[in-house]
């Protein structure tokens, strides 16, 4: 095992910057460190962080154990509380070596979390390539403006801010030339991309942007987007473009309107399927994948029944489902809360319905030829759509191959090279 390690949880976003922390630590030659670069989306997330820094420290007793990321940033004196924690660092600090790993004569102690409302700009990062991924993460928006009523993250990122476009095409040909096939857009609130930039752009013209800039990148993948945002630029790249993956995640979260507005969500459940509805029909191949959550305080039964017909309405294949979980200081801990197991059995529901739609999908694949982006494994993989794919043969990992569908399992398609 390396002598430094970085322990990613949570988004996409958090990989990008897990790889930033990796090489930083591999520069500044910082010995027998773990990273936990934590989240905070719900308190399981959380409580998975510090069963990890316990069973790490257990591992290997001489580590010196630096939390960062969303839930260092909202819980910062109860991780520098644990007697396995070394030291605490914000999201605003953590990019910077001298700040996570702690300079000597450091004044700030054992916790480094600043006021991360007031960070007004993305630093440019660029990285040359990607450790543990064959596709490539690239930041263009952090932190968000919005104040869903269930959510603690905008008090752990931020305000929301963008990436000028220049940087990001530039962070994208470095990654292209060092042999980088897909790129991966991400940021906390994508689709709130521009308004803080001059001109204010939208996350549309990045994307068309990028196209035309870099005509050597292959494959191009959002991560979650908020389909009420998605502005008409990027709904045309979306649908029209072939190097934008037919893969989209949504933020939708409920399938109930009344559930939407106690979430302070932007839009209806009719908004939402009309979204889909309009992009299939112009790229019937586009796979959903969407956030769903079970059990929202005063979700009654009939409420819950139309988040479970959202999987069918939305032909959702891939589904991000988890039983609500009350974050301190939130609005939504203060509503009248649903009993745990009642929570859990929904998420088994909409789990059990995205499976079998999951399922029918995998099926519909058979006999067909996808272009499959190879993993580290070299047999391991995802099409265009983002399914999972095994080849039966290994193929040099972050290639791209054409392959034939043979048949799947319950989670995964398997092919052979065409």
């Amino acid at each position: 095992m390396s002598d430094r390690q970085v322990i990613n949880f949570g988004c996409r976003l958090n990989i990008y910057e897990g790889e930033i922390i990796r090489q930083s630590l591999a520069a500044a030659g910082d010995a027998d460190t773990i990273v936990i670069n934590s989240c905070a989306v719900t308190g399981e997330a959380v409580r998975q962080a510090r069963q990890t820094i316990r069973r790490l420290k257990r591992e290997r007793p001489d580590a010196r154990v630096i939390v960062t990321g969303c839930a260092a940033q909202v819980e910062a004196a109860s991780f520098a509380a644990m007697p396995e924690v070394s030291r605490v660092v914000g999201n605003a600090e953590k990019l910077d070596a001298a700040a996570l790993l702690g300079a000597a004569g450091d004044k700030d102690g054992r916790v480094r979390v600043g006021d991360i409302m007031a960070v007004r700009e993305t630093a440019p990062h660029l990285l040359d390539g990607f450790a543990a991924n064959t596709r490539a993460f690239v930041e263009v928006q952090n932190g968000c403006d919005h104040r869903c009523t269930f959510c603690i993250i905008p008090y752990a990122r931020g305000n929301s801010r963008s990436v000028p476009a220049g940087l990001v095409i530039d962070r994208i040909k470095r990654l292209v030339d060092g042999g980088a096939q897909e790129v991966v857009l991400t940021g906390v609130d994508l689709t709130s991309y521009g308004p803080d930039l001059p001109g204010s752009p939208t996350l549309g013209s990045l994307v068309q942007r990028i196209l035309r800039h870099v005509p050597a990148l292959q494959r191009l993948r959002l991560s979650s987007i908020d389909s009420i945002e998605a502005d008409p630029a990027l709904i045309e790249a979306i649908t029209g473009e072939a190097r934008v993956m037919p893969h989209l995640h949504l933020s939708l979260q409920s399938g109930d309107d009344m559930i939407l507005k106690r979430m302070k969500r932007r839009h209806s459940r009719a908004d939402a399927v009309r979204f889909v509805e309009a992009v299939k029909a112009k790229r019937p191949e586009i796979a959903v994948g969407a956030d769903i959550i079970a059990g929202f305080p005063t979700e009654t039964d009939a409420m819950f029944e139309n988040s479970l017909r959202l999987i069918a309405d939305c032909d959702i294949v891939f589904g991000h489902i988890f039983p609500y979980s009350a974050r301190a200081g939130t609005p939504a801990a203060r509503m009248p809360q649903l009993p745990m197991p009642l929570r859990k059995a929904r998420a088994a529901r909409l789990r059990e319905a995205a499976a079998q739609r999951l399922a029918a999908h995998l099926a519909a694949q058979a006999g067909r030829t996808i272009d499959m982006l190879v993993e580290k494994d070299g047999q391991s993989g995802h099409a265009a759509d983002f399914t999972p794919a095994a080849l039966d043969q290994p193929a040099a990992p972050g290639s791209i191959v054409r392959a034939r569908v043979t048949g799947a399992d319950a989670a995964r398609l398997l092919a052979t090279r065409a």
